[in-house]
């Protein structure tokens, strides 16, 4: 099984700065996660953020920075939450992916809309 990426549009919502990343979908991932060079680059001054612990794919906990708000977009789909600072890449996690509605086709290995509501995301309240 081969990885699958994703454009995304990310932005700062306090100084409206924005990049487009192409990021990595991992669905075994909690947040959004970005590297040093993406939160500069949103205008984000990493040592006056608050901190996050994560613990790492190898089992290890680490306190990174955590940035926001930011507003991840992609295609019809938007939401607003919080990012960590952690990687060389950028790596979509689970929940922006739940609050978008989107998922992995498992065929093409692209991330979609939810075909079941491909006008708008709809999003699991009980």
């Amino acid at each position: 099984m081969r990885l699958t990426y994703a454009p995304l549009k990310l932005t700062n919502l306090f100084n409206r700065q924005s990049v487009e990343v192409s990021a990595l979908v991992d669905t075994g991932a909690t947040f959004m996660c970005v590297s040093e060079e993406v939160a500069l680059q949103l205008g984000f001054d990493i040592s006056e953020v608050s901190q996050q612990v994560v613990t790492l794919a190898d089992g290890h906990q680490r306190k990174v920075p955590k940035i926001a708000p930011i507003e991840i977009r992609f295609g019809n789909r938007s939401y607003v939450t919080e990012a960590v600072v952690l990687g060389d890449e950028s790596l979509l996690g689970v929940i922006p992916m739940e609050a978008m509605d989107l998922i992995v086709d498992p065929r093409q290995q692209i991330l979609i809309a939810n075909p079941q509501h491909s006008n708008y995301p709809v999003a699991l309240a009980k």
